[in-house]
């Protein structure tokens, strides 16, 4: 097969397609894998609230019934190999299934750490806390570990409890801040909450 015969979009797009489909697998996976560890975890939430509807949760679902329509037509009527549609059945399964159950996690408290908007943070791996205050509480959890930081909103009703339940766990030394910056003297971490 020459160069330009493999470029083009009836060779292409397949292997594009099924690129895709494996990238789609991997976030369907965390995902699931996240749901479930949530699942054990639900017993120890001390303060959660539900996540919130997404910008784009219209567009999301479009998307969705246009992935399901073209797998039914792919697998249907052209009849194609199953490995020829697993790019867009693992979109399906993202759009569709995946990520609507996504917005079941709890964000929020546990006893053993924080539900950020991306990943759970064990109260051992803070590092770091700030709060962003404008048209949404932001309280913005920065590991210790990793160097990166995650964010979850909170709502406006949950704020001062949040707050509160910080406090107690650094008080508690759940959450230690020692070694994560100058440490130049008497400073109660408390009051960086």
């Amino acid at each position: 097969m020459t160069p330009q015969a493999m470029l083009s979009p009836p060779v292409l797009l397949p292997r594009v397609l099924f690129l895709f489909g494996i990238g789609f697998l991997l976030a369907d996976a965390k995902i699931l894998v996240d749901y479930l560890r949530f699942r054990r975890r639900r017993g120890l939430a001390i303060l959660t609230w539900p996540d919130p509807r997404p910008r784009f949760s219209r567009m999301n679902a479009a998307l969705a019934i246009v992935l399901g329509l073209l797998l039914v037509y792919n697998l249907a009527v052209q009849r194609r190999p199953s490995i020829q549609v697993f790019g867009e059945a693992m979109m399906f399964l993202y759009y569709a299934c995946l990520a609507p159950l996504s917005r079941r996690i709890g964000r929020g408290f546990y006893e053993d750490g924080i539900w950020a908007d991306s990943a759970f943070i064990p109260y051992w791996q803070i590092g770091g806390i700030s709060w962003r205050e404008g048209e949404q509480v932001t309280l913005v959890v920065i590991s210790r570990l990793r160097n990166l930081a995650r964010r979850v909103i909170v709502p406006g009703s949950h704020y001062a409890e949040a707050r509160r339940l910080l406090r107690d766990r650094i008080q508690a030394h759940d959450i230690d801040f020692a070694g994560t910056g100058l440490n130049l003297g008497n400073h109660d971490e408390r009051e960086d909450v």
